[in-house]
């Protein structure tokens, strides 16, 4: 590898396939790029009422009173709701397909009952002609709080004398209910070897700790959805969602209603990044349309995004780490305390097995705590926890380096897992690309390039994304002119309609072109998990290759008929059917579709899959930044990213995903955070001050595609999405290192923080 010719964005590829790791065009550009896509707040239908939803103005308070007998009273108003419009579920617990939770907490985060837990939690909707009617009835619900004192971090959130968020909240501990109640609602702890005899055995121990505040996925697209209570008693639902299933099945949970009486079609995304998998407003709208009679859209406006949907856990962290001279990490610990907003389900688990999962340490312990706050309940974001985890881990490890004199790639590289290595949560690693990932980075030009000027510095790192299986289904239909029609669930956020389809392609040596995908609803495939987890071109490319294999054997058996020989003695082969005999009996497969209409049967195959050969993934960065010692601002000078694909599918959109993943953990770890007042108000709800990164604050960011082939699936794809968000802040937080001499323990490293670090390391006092 150390003679590879490097180029701005390349892949590094072993095995070459005729559609796979080629670059299609997008199945769906043309309708995007016209803007005849239909997205969300596109949709329209005969008698469409405008609803809207009233937000608590106090982080924590109980509700004494809700009035909406003057919003009932307004002309234009169809219907008002509240939380007693539910059916009260009591203790039930549901599976939606994150684990057992309580009915109640998803219900009360839909519309709050007895508290509101966040600025911006929903106490009410009203459906009336226009939004402009909607927006004037709220105004007319009078509600009346008691107010409660708010907690805002993890920290302050465990203190035993802290205000307890839910009354009936009893924490778990290492798997086992307590009675103790608190704001922590679990506790967990991974262990491997012995903690204090690798510490013992160490010559070099680092201990630091760490914070990074809330951030927001920043989709650009607002969430939305469009509901019909119909007179036969189902509900439609049009929806921007990363998993129609799962806004199917909790709807049906939070309105007492059987899932096939929920019809749930996912319009097109304007981005996700995790945040658009939780229900947030489509059994409002349900209900608005059942009193209404009307159907209900409701767009949220962007304050209410950031105020009222589920960004990602702010966190507190302490890592310790013990290393030989040699560099050799000995132990490794991990203190996790992740804020779970609202209600639990902080994405510490997560966290937890990812924290080392890029290291070979005999001993490790981990303890992760998750932690209610007045905060709206956190939701996925791209690699949920793993960022905040790699932030501080990332940074020890370049410590230690710098204080053992060994260059921080070749100290990675000595510890780096490999096949066989087992995480302290209990896997081991099949085949997996983190020696590779690290070679390149060591062996790419921009790691060596000179760094010439003052107050510049260079910093690594890397990351990792166990990336997710789970079901889907895929129908794909031959037509008579030779193409195919292939039927999936997956939203597409990042063209994975055509990842899905080119690898339907290449089972059945069509060009990606001859395929013709579509998204479709809930009662037109077979359930089909969320678009997250890095899952859609393994997982639900997987159900295409399993569609696309009983297609080929169901036309295998029809040309063996019509040659009237046994089916054994077909062959297939890039697209042509033969007689394995050597006679000069072939057909192309677009011959063979033409014939299937009078040769029997329609041909249409099927695929349901849960596959359990999920690859993960290893990212890495290097970044050069500039410090301005006077303002602390941190200007990117050039950022490389690098990731196994295990097998890039379409090599742009990984391309875009490294790319759109760095951008996010750029930002993360520069500018992004929810500032929060100490009444828990967001004082930057809108994108004008919640600060994201533009094309003006961003290098051209170059990748380098490295492919290990993942056993687990028959190209050796792995999931591409998730990986790359996790290194960028540790990597800017050690470049910031290497420029000016002061350590990063908190994001966002603003100017501010850069400042106060400066400052510090001078000895100022003000």
């Amino acid at each position: 590898m150390s003679e590879q010719s490097y180029e701005p964005n390349m892949v590094l590829s072993t095995k070459e396939f005729d559609v796979v790791g080629k670059r299609p065009l997008r199945h769906d550009g043309v309708d995007k790029v016209t803007g005849r896509a239909i997205y969300g707040a596109d949709v329209s239908m005969a008698g469409l009422m405008h609803g809207a939803v009233l937000r608590s103005p106090h982080a924590h308070a109980r509700i004494k009173s809700i009035d909406t007998s003057k919003a009932e009273a307004h002309p234009e108003v169809r219907a008002v709701v509240t939380s007693t419009d539910f059916v009260d579920p009591g203790d039930k617990t549901v599976d939606l397909g994150e684990g057992l939770t309580r009915l109640a907490y998803i219900r009360n985060n839909v519309l709050a009952r007895d508290k509101v837990l966040y600025r911006g939690h929903a106490v009410a909707a009203v459906a009336a002609a226009s939004l402009h009617d909607a927006l004037e009835a709220l105004e007319l619900i009078e509600v009346e709080y008691d107010l409660l004192p708010p907690v805002l971090t993890a920290p302050d959130a465990m203190k035993e004398d802290a205000p307890l968020l839910h009354e009936n909240l009893r924490m778990m501990e290492f798997g086992r209910p307590t009675d103790k109640v608190s704001n922590v609602s679990d506790h967990f702890r991974h262990e491997k070897g012995d903690i204090e005899q690798g510490f013992a055995e160490a010559d070099l121990i680092v201990e630091r700790e760490f914070d990074t505040s809330t951030v927001h996925q920043g989709y650009i697209e607002p969430h939305n959805t469009t509901a019909l209570w119909n007179n036969d008693d189902r509900i439609h639902i049009w929806t921007s969602t990363q998993g129609p299933f799962t806004i199917r099945d909790t709807t049906a949970a939070i309105l007492d209603k059987p899932v096939s009486q929920v019809r749930v079609t996912p319009t097109e995304i304007g981005g996700g990044f995790g945040g658009k998998i939780p229900v947030y407003i489509d059994p409002v709208a349900a209900l608005l349309s059942k009193k209404s009679g009307h159907p209900v859209k409701i767009v949220m406006s962007r304050a209410e995004v950031l105020e009222g949907t589920g960004p990602t856990p702010g966190s507190h962290l302490k890592i310790k780490m013990g290393v030989k001279s040699d560099g050799t990490m000995m132990a490794a610990q991990a203190w996790l305390a992740y804020e779970a907003g609202a209600y639990p389900g902080a994405m510490v688990v997560p966290g937890g097995m990812c924290v080392f999962a890029a290291y070979d340490i005999p001993n490790v312990t981990i303890d992760g705590y998750d932690v209610v706050v007045n905060k709206p309940s956190t939701a996925a974001y791209r690699a949920p926890g793993a960022t905040n985890a790699a932030f501080a881990t990332e940074s020890v490890v370049n410590e230690i380096a710098e204080k053992l004199g060994i260059d921080p790639l070749d100290l990675r590289l000595k510890n780096a897992s490999k096949e066989g290595t087992r995480r302290a949560d209990g896997p081991k690693f099949p085949r997996i690309g983190c020696v590779e990932v690290i070679e390149a980075m060591k062996n790419h030009p921009h790691y060596s390039a000179p760094l010439d000027g003052p107050n510049r510095g260079r910093g690594v790192a890397i990351g990792f994304w166990f990336n997710a299986g789970l079901p889907s289904a895929c129908n794909i239909a031959v037509n008579p002119d030779g193409t195919i029609t292939l039927v999936e669930g997956s939203p597409d956020i990042g063209g994975t309609r055509t990842s899905v389809a080119m690898q339907a392609a290449e089972v059945l040596g069509l060009p990606a072109e001859k395929v013709s995908p579509s998204v479709v609803d809930t009662d037109s495939v077979g359930f089909t998990a969320v678009t997250g987890g890095s899952r859609v071109t393994f997982s639900t490319g997987l159900a295409a290759i399993e569609a696309a294999r009983d297609v080929r054997d169901q036309m295998i058996r029809r040309a063996a008929r019509i040659w009237g020989v046994e089916e054994d003695g077909v062959d297939f082969e890039k697209g042509v059917f033969h007689l394995k005999n050597g006679t000069e009996n072939r057909m192309t497969f677009s011959e063979l579709a033409e014939q299937i209409a009078t040769t029997g049967d329609p041909i249409v195959g099927r695929a349901g899959v849960n596959p359990p050969g999920v690859g993960g993934s290893f990212s890495g960065n290097i970044a050069d930044v500039e410090v301005d010692p006077e303002t602390g601002k941190v200007t990117i000078l050039r950022f490389t990213a690098f990731q196994d694909a295990g097998k890039a599918i379409h090599p742009s959109y990984v391309e875009g995903q490294m790319q759109g993943g760095s951008v996010q953990g750029i930002g993360w770890a520069l500018n992004e955070e929810y500032f929060m007042n100490a009444e828990g108000k967001m004082m930057n709800s809108s994108l004008l001050d919640y600060r994201m990164p533009t094309s003006l604050d961003l290098p051209m960011i170059d990748t380098v595609i490295i492919e290990v082939a993942n056993p687990g699936h028959p190209f050796g794809a792995r999931g591409v999405g998730e990986a790359n968000i996790v290194p960028p802040p540790a990597a800017l937080a050690n470049a910031i290192n290497n420029a000016v001499d002061v350590a990063m323990n908190r994001l966002p490293m603003n100017p501010v923080a850069v400042m106060e670090a400066i400052w510090g390391k001078n000895g100022a006092t003000d």
